[in-house]
């Protein structure tokens, strides 16, 4: 359990510093949902499904919607 937990938050890190490092917003966009469904997961092992599930649905899927959308709007790469 130990060893799936510090993997995930890992490739947590990782997603978090790519989102900051990418110049492409949406692919900014999609590294910040990794990470908020890899919170999900992880609170999901702390036994608080509750918590999981509204971080999985506003905060992956929701922000991410409204993040897309305001996206297609505007321009998609950062100058």
């Amino acid at each position: 359990m130990i060893i799936i937990v510090s993997v995930l938050i890992i490739i947590m890190l990782a997603a978090a510093v790519a989102a900051c490092i990418f110049k492409d917003l949406l692919s900014a966009t999609i590294a910040s949902c990794m990470v908020s469904l890899i919170a999900a997961v992880l609170f999901f092992f702390l036994q608080a499904p509750d918590v999981a599930m509204a971080e999985a649905s506003i905060g992956a899927a929701l922000v991410t919607a409204v993040f897309v959308i305001a996206i297609r709007r505007t321009r998609r790469y950062e100058e």
